[in-house]
């Protein structure tokens, strides 16, 4: 039995020193000279044993090991606008256009700082932005984002029947909402206007709710499919969420006439759905933003419970700064608090707080009723140059003789105008002619300017000329085609442009 504890570590490798010394009972050694081996032994076990656990543990930290936790990840999918971004400065040509661009451009294609937004970090360059602050600044831009959407002289507002947020612009308020959405109510779905925001998708997808479409464009009048939507309004399930396009529908530019917004309405009612609407371009469709508010209005006329996404990314040039709100309209305050309570929570995890600045900024321009009134003025002047821009693409196409129609051009409204092109087309005039927008069709009418337009309908009347025998872009007239820079189509022949005197 005395030897039992040296046979225990018979499971050692025979390379371990002493092993087959010390672990073979000798009865010739003397007991306390075993004894005295035994306790060799187990010091040097123990030194060996420790020895190969460090070892095992540096292996397990190595790089090698460390890098391998990555292995299995592989390059997202492109965002279909980024991806026309990174094609447009990978061309070396001198006079590409970027048609694809989402926020206001100037008539010489340049981004616009608004002048009452200068005005507005001028009175708030002197503010401490503390910690002790930023509550009431955050109250301010839930207050009058909503006075700007809902109406300032409304029920709801005056009686604080709304939860609201900051959020990071449009995109960081839909976020909030869908996993808001998620939250409360874990099965249900939401349905998009077939096309819509790429984006969409990808925000409800991330939190895990189901997305489905309902028709909205018609592809042939290039138009509203109101039939069809209306049809799909009432073959969805009772209480369905519903995104929404207040105005200026991106990216079709197509929206419903006030009537048939109404007859939205009513059946929304009739099911109870819930209308969630993304209010990105407020002011852009028509130069006034009451009148961009028109749609929600009539819901509320009606007595729905809304959701609002406001972004004033584009109407007040402040695109980098990603300032926006949240706001759900609530049955008494009481479910206000709750309901922001709920919202601030689910922030709080993702972000925490917006920045203070971007708030600062359009709080202090909603607020104030001069800079306001001055600001109106300005998105008015924005709509109208697109609008002009529309108008002038529209009779370039047609002072070609153009098969096609082109009435769409100026029948949509607000940033863009969904061409009609095919992704063939639009990847002609993005090989041949350094013109690039989405794949589409979908053209920004803020990056058209007087100065590239004539260049802009020429090159559309080429890639959609039915004939192709009578391609003229041989006669581009005041552009003085040379052979060294741009690779460009010209009827049928290719050739290089080496000053096609654009003055892009």
């Amino acid at each position: 039995m005395e030897d039992e504890p040296h046979r225990c570590f018979s499971f050692l490798p025979t390379f371990l020193p002493l092993h087959i010394l010390i672990y073979t009972p000798n009865p010739v050694l003397p007991e306390h000279n075993r004894t005295k081996s035994a306790a060799v032994f187990f010091h040097i076990l123990t030194m060996i044993i420790s020895r190969f656990l460090r070892r095992g543990i540096s292996t397990s930290t190595s790089p090698t090991r460390r890098r391998s936790w990555w292995d299995h990840v592989t390059p997202a999918l492109k965002d279909l606008i980024n991806a026309v971004t990174d094609a447009f400065l990978a061309d070396p040509c001198p006079y590409k256009i970027n048609l694809g661009v989402g926020a206001y451009r100037d008539d010489e294609g340049k981004p616009v700082v608004l002048q009452w937004v200068r005005e507005a970090e001028g009175k708030i360059g002197a503010t401490n932005f503390l910690e002790s602050t930023s509550t009431a600044i955050s109250s301010k831009l839930v207050e009058e984002s909503a006075k700007l959407i809902y109406r300032e002289d409304l029920d709801v507002i005056k009686e604080r029947r709304f939860a609201g947020i900051p959020a990071l612009s449009g995109t960081g308020a839909c976020r909030i909402f869908a996993e808001f959405q998620k939250r409360f109510y874990p099965d249900s779905t939401i349905y998009f206007p077939d096309p819509t925001w790429s984006n969409h998708r990808n925000i409800w997808g991330d939190a895990h709710v189901p997305g489905r479409t309902f028709h909205y464009y018609h592809p042939d009048s290039k138009g509203l499919n109101f039939v069809a939507l209306m049809d799909d309004v009432k073959n969805a399930p009772d209480g369905s969420f519903f995104l929404l396009h207040p105005c200026a529908h991106n990216p079709t530019g197509v929206d419903p006439t006030d009537e048939q917004w109404r007859e939205i309405s009513s059946l929304f009612k009739v099911k109870n759905h819930f209308p969630f609407f993304d209010v990105a371009y407020q002011g852009f469709a028509s130069g006034d933003v009451e009148r961009d508010a028109q749609a929600i209005r009539i819901f509320l006329e009606d007595g729905h419970s809304i959701g609002c996404a406001q972004s004033f990314a584009k109407n007040l040039g402040l695109y980098g700064h990603r300032v926006g709100c949240l706001s759900i309209l609530c049955n008494d305050k009481i479910q206000a608090v709750a309901i922001k309570s709920q919202l601030k929570q689910i922030s709080n995890a993702m972000y925490s707080s917006p920045t203070i600045h971007g708030i600062s900024l359009v709080s202090k321009i909603l607020s104030n009723p001069d800079i306001k009134a001055l600001w109106l003025k300005e998105v008015k002047v924005m709509a109208t140059r697109i609008q002009r821009m529309r108008a002038t693409l529209r009779e370039a196409l047609e002072r070609l003789r153009s098969p096609l129609n082109w009435q769409h051009i100026t029948n949509q409204a607000g940033m863009f105008c969904f061409s009609g092109l095919t992704r063939a087309e639009v990847d002609q005039l993005a090989k041949e002619f350094h013109i690039y927008m989405t794949h589409d069709g979908r053209i920004s009418m803020a990056s058209v300017t007087t100065k590239n337009v004539d260049y802009v309908a020429r090159a559309i009347h080429e890639v959609t000329a039915s004939n192709r025998d009578i391609k003229i872009l041989h006669n581009i007239g005041a552009y003085k085609v040379n052979t060294d820079i741009c690779s460009t189509s010209l009827g049928t022949n290719k050739t290089r442009a080496r000053g096609m005197n654009l003055a892009l």
